[in-house]
């Protein structure tokens, strides 16, 4: 038995409208509301769930925390124009470029934060 690919995660997040806007425009996801209300944004063929601090959709992980995530997207875009784009929208850049190591190999990868304090990751491989 073995799964074969992540299809959505969920963030815990303090206002959920503050944190679909800022990935609408700093990471360019496409927001969706579906079920009653419920906030997501869509990216390739993954997805976030947005739940709310104060009333996480149940079931739920043990201690659901805003600014607890830590996650690493894949880019097609340089680094350098990423670095340029989170300069454009006032994003702080808090590392990189630098050198980490990604599931397929050896990336570069910059970091920030979204409103809640989540450590964002964004990466190229080096053999693209």
């Amino acid at each position: 038995m073995r799964v074969a690919s992540l299809d959505h995660l969920v963030l815990t997040v303090a206002d959920p409208e503050a944190s679909a806007s800022f990935y609408e425009r700093v990471l360019g996801m496409e927001r969706v509301v579906f079920g009653a209300g419920r906030l997501a944004l869509n990216f390739g063929v993954q997805k976030i769930n947005l739940h709310p601090a104060e009333a996480p959709l149940a079931p739920h992980a043990r201690r659901p925390t805003p600014g607890g995530a830590d996650l690493c997207f894949i880019s097609d875009l340089p680094v350098g124009a990423w670095l340029d784009h989170l300069a454009a929208q006032d994003v702080a850049v808090e590392a990189g470029p630098v050198p980490r190591t990604g599931a397929r190999g050896p990336i570069t990868s910059v970091y920030f934060r979204d409103p809640d304090g989540n450590l964002l990751e964004v990466s190229n491989y080096l053999d693209s």
